[in-house]
């Protein structure tokens, strides 16, 4: 089967533009508050499948920009998919102005400033433009071909459209921009071009990060830790990130979200550092002797990089927001139930990860989404207890944003040592459910 002729690849760019944008438009103007990001991620993941294979399915000039940074894109292709993309955009826009008689505008949300939305905007189209280049065309590292392409990509909006969202409206997208921008033209217009400036800075700074985490795809020489410990820190960095902005906004749906934004960063990095953002994680798995993480000097240095990113995403939030929480039990729980909360749901987390992704035949396309989902089963079964850390890098961010905010410090401590219980029990517990994994007749 051959490639697909330019206009079927301009169709496909304005088809999917097209119904992301009006899908994000109908949800804005009359969709469900609670089921709004999941109803446009998946819209967009949906149309990632179906036009993947003819056009590239970028849907986003922001994406289409970092795929001709990275040479996967010839420039007069993706100047072309940009043109369109924005035609779409416009034209979806104006679709649901004629559906329902009126729209929204474009604009940072609430008491935010342009500065403040430009930074969520940038943020998280880095995120989606990152987890394109990793899960979409990162074949000479291994990461590609795949099936899990279209759930990390089109997941990355469940991350972002709850907590940044509520910032700068979780466009991500200048096509989004454009289609909102000029179908709210007599409100307003013009924030569309502020946006762009953003969305394209975080493009570029995908391409340039792609280049660290896997420079074997552009013939380029860094040493395989220095790959591992950014890849350690991004992933950790953005987990904690979108914990921070979903707890902030007192978000609906905030343990799926923050479950999304784990999955899409392991879909994108998982054979580059292994993917733990977590130090419990970290610790369940040297215990258990799995995966390449035996020396005990990586696993300091994996833990240090883990935490520095967990800190310093509780200091962007702070930053974005103005505003943190404590890390703590919650309104009718006491610490007792906090230690069991904690133990008993990171041991899920890390058990979950010892079984399905270092094993010697481990899960082939579904072990981000087990691990993930893992975190929507602690996020909503004990948030109420703990606030559902589940590792020790998200509970020292927490605490350090609260305490940059005039709150308290120290409880991420004694969290920390809950957490890495689960972890240790998770490893014991992996051994007795796994003997083969250990045998050295194994085949």
């Amino acid at each position: 089967m051959g490639e697909a002729p330019a206009y079927s690849k301009y169709v496909a760019e304005f088809v999917g533009t097209f119904l992301l944008v009006f899908t994000v438009g109908c949800n804005v103007s009359k969709g469900s508050s609670v089921w709004a990001g999941t109803s446009i991620a998946c819209v967009l993941m949906v149309s990632i499948y179906a036009l993947g294979g003819i056009s590239g399915a970028n849907f986003n000039p922001a994406v289409s920009l970092a795929l001709a940074l990275s040479k996967q894109l010839p420039w007069v292709t993706a100047g072309i998919y940009m043109v369109v993309q924005i035609i779409a955009g416009i034209c979806a826009g104006l679709s649901y102005l004629a559906l329902y008689g009126d729209s929204f505008n474009l604009a940072p949300v609430g008491d935010y400033g342009v500065m403040q939305a430009g930074m969520a905007e940038l943020l998280y189209t880095f995120m989606l433009c990152f987890v394109v280049l990793n899960v979409a065309c990162s074949t000479k590292s291994g990461n590609c071909p795949n099936q899990f392409y279209g759930l990390a990509i089109g997941f990355v909006i469940v991350a972002g459209a709850y907590g940044a969202g509520n910032i700068s409206g979780g466009c991500f997208n200048p096509a989004v921009a454009f289609g909102i921008d000029v179908s709210s033209a007599h409100k307003g217009f013009g924030f569309s071009f502020v946006y762009l400036l953003f969305e394209f800075v975080g493009a570029a700074l995908a391409s340039g990060l792609h280049r660290v985490v896997r420079p074997q795809e552009y013939g380029l020489s860094i040493a395989p830790m220095a790959s591992s410990l950014t890849s350690e820190f991004l992933g950790t960095f953005f987990l904690v990130l979108t914990v921070g902005l979903n707890v902030v906004h007192k978000s609906p749906a905030g343990a799926f979200s923050i479950a999304a934004s784990l999955m899409c960063m392991i879909y994108a990095l998982g054979n580059v550092s292994g993917a733990h953002f977590n130090p419990a994680v970290t610790v369940a798995i040297f215990l258990a002797g799995r995966g390449k993480c035996g020396e005990i000097a990586k696993v300091g240095m994996y833990i240090g990089v883990q935490t520095l990113g967990g800190i310093m995403a509780g200091v962007c939030y702070a930053g974005l927001t103005g505003k943190a929480f404590a890390l703590g039990p919650g309104a009718k729980a006491v610490w007792g139930q906090v230690a069991y909360a904690e133990f008993m749901f990171t041991f899920v987390l890390c058990f979950v990860v010892l079984s399905v992704a270092t094993t010697k035949t481990p899960s082939k396309d579904m072990f981000g989404l087990a691990i993930g989902s893992c975190v929507t089963v602690g996020g909503c079964a004990i948030g109420a207890v703990s606030g559902g850390s589940l590792n020790p890098a998200v509970s020292w961010g927490i605490d350090v944003a609260d305490l940059i905010s005039g709150g308290s410090f120290l409880n991420c401590i004694t969290y920390s040592a809950f957490e890495f219980s689960g972890a240790a029990v998770a490893a014991l517990v992996f051994y007795a459910t796994h003997p083969s994994e250990y045998r050295k007749d194994y085949v």
